[in-house]
């Protein structure tokens, strides 16, 4: 009777694993899309060292409802997720937390800069 190998845990973790910049940078910008609900054609990404930590810092344009829905529909605003600023600043945590979990890297924050306003009248703004 032949024995079959077994992978231990040693066995398993053996080895390195690394994640390029270019793939890093892919999924930020694609989390960055889907939470600011724009093109990640126009979403910028760079990173930056923060004492060991990755900083990554975005600017992009951002969907957003136009002034004159707001004006006649105060609640759709609040649906959309609130004002331009209370929604960069949940987005923040939403990519962070997206990109650690499909990079596996740990990041020390995320900077979001917004860039203007794709206006979206069906009201995928979040």
């Amino acid at each position: 009777m032949s024995e079959k190998s077994v992978p231990t845990p040693e066995r398993d973790l053996a080895g390195h694993n690394r994640i390029s910049t270019q793939a890093l940078t892919s999924v930020a910008k694609a989390a960055a899309a889907e939470v600011l609900a724009a093109p990640a054609a126009q979403v910028r990404v760079s990173w930056n060292d923060d004492d060991g930590l990755l900083a990554l810092s975005i600017s992009s344009a951002m969907g957003a409802l136009p002034l004159s829905t707001v004006g006649r529909d105060a609640v759709r605003l609040a649906a959309a997720g609130g004002s331009v600023l209370s929604r960069a600043t949940a987005a923040k945590a939403s990519i962070l937390k997206q990109v650690e979990h499909l990079s596996g890297s740990s990041l020390s924050r995320v900077d979001v800069r917004i860039s203007g306003l794709l206006l979206r009248e069906d009201g995928r703004v979040s």
